[in-house]
């Protein structure tokens, strides 16, 4: 009896170690797991910063997207930067990919209130922010009141169009360091490579299509402080101005140390100067633009 009561104690005691082993063990494996869970969300969040888009929540696109997948897309809005096709009337026109063979034209609807003025260059590209619907011409017409003449419009007939909220010339850093004088006072919407960044709120951008063009220089205005690197393709959306230090100082309320102050005012002292509303990074070209989203 002593013997089988001891071995029954000894039992007990092995269980409740052994218990006590595995219930260490559990919660060893959760506490690692919280660590790589916050670790990767450390990596992850940096990169999804509200103010990494021009549009937070629209989808940048294709053209071809747009033209293939029209019914996924009607009544969402999408940002998509294309060439202009043809001018059909004063608030609408279309834009295709001139790079794909026998691509369709999607219709653009000048929504926005103000006059756009379209690029007469053949490569000059736009960006059209704005809702995909198919092109019904008595809704459009009842909506906006545009005077669309049906004889003309009738081939677009439930065809897709962007009903734009948004319309910005679109060219490379390259265009606008060649002829900036084109572009002042406009907002704009910039392709190009980060060439260098030179501070929190500043970088310049080149075009690798560009051969022999000067680098652009952006000042980031009122955004938060987002991950940018050297080589990174990215969009930008903002006003071009000539560059003058103390003006751009007193106007945005930026400041520099004095070493940059000189730099900026010895290299791109009236040169252009992009004032970014927005910036984000490029990861797809093909007819339009695909971007990266929160």
């Amino acid at each position: 009896m002593f013997k089988r009561k001891n071995t029954n104690s000894e039992a007990q005691v092995i269980a409740s170690a052994i218990s006590h082993s595995e219930t260490s063990e559990r919660n060893r494996v959760l506490q690692l797991s919280a660590v790589v869970g916050l670790s990767l969300m450390a990596l992850v969040l940096p990169a999804c910063t509200p103010g990494d888009t021009a549009r937070d929540g629209d989808a940048q696109i294709t053209t071809e997207e747009v033209t293939q997948d029209t019914q996924q897309l009607i009544g969402q809005t999408v940002t998509v930067r294309s060439d202009v096709d043809d001018q059909i009337g004063p608030n609408t026109f279309t834009i295709s990919d001139s790079g794909l063979f026998g691509a369709d034209p999607i219709v653009v609807v000048n929504a926005t209130g103000t006059p756009f003025v379209l690029p007469t260059d053949i490569d000059a590209d736009v960006q059209v922010t704005g809702e995909v619907q198919r092109f019904v011409l008595a809704d459009i017409e009842r909506q906006y009141n545009l005077g669309l003449d049906p004889a003309v419009y009738g081939e677009y007939e439930n065809e897709p169009v962007i009903i734009a909220q948004s319309l910005a010339l679109a060219p490379r850093a390259g265009d606008i360091t060649d002829n900036p004088e084109r572009y002042y006072g406009q907002t704009i919407a910039v392709q190009g490579e980060i060439d260098e960044v030179m501070a929190n709120n500043s970088f310049t951008l080149q075009d690798g299509a560009w051969i022999g063009g000067q680098d652009l220089l952006v000042l980031k205005v009122g955004q938060p402080t987002t991950a940018i690197q050297d080589g990174q393709e990215v969009v930008v959306t903002g006003e071009l101005r000539p560059m003058n230090v103390a003006e751009i100082q007193r106007d945005y309320n930026v400041t520099w140390d004095g070493e940059m102050q000189q730099r900026l005012e010895a290299e791109y002292q009236n040169r252009p100067v992009l004032i970014a509303e927005a910036t984000y990074p490029l990861t797809q070209q093909n007819g339009g633009t695909r971007t990266t989203t929160p």
